[in-house]
């Protein structure tokens, strides 16, 4: 699911029209990269936690020319979820329905 899907599923669920939906998800966004910036985290109870961490310098390579490259320091995030996910997406009822591609 991208953006625009979850826009339109958020409409029909709520039953409201999607500019509004479009706007609360952009402003819960916002909310989310704002706070992981001062706070280093994010804890939504049953959902997860998104913790942001620094990626060291490090060595890597272009995978056309094979030439060794630096790849700079930057902030990356994590997520770990939540039991009330991680039970979700466990039901042996969800399970049959998984794409082969989540698989790979």
């Amino acid at each position: 699911m991208n953006k625009t899907e979850l826009v339109n599923e958020l409409s029909r669920r709520l039953d409201i029209p999607q500019n509004k939906c479009r706007h609360y998800l952009n402003t819960l966004l916002d909310i989310v990269g704002d706070d992981l910036t001062v706070d280093n985290y994010l804890t939504l109870q049953g959902f997860g936690t998104f913790n942001l961490w620094r990626q060291t310098r490090r060595t890597g390579r272009n995978p056309r020319t094979g030439q060794e490259v630096t790849i700079q320091p930057r902030n990356s995030v994590k997520f770990k979820p939540g039991k009330d996910l991680l039970k979700k997406i466990n039901d042996a009822e969800h399970l049959d329905k998984v794409s082969p591609l989540a698989e790979k």
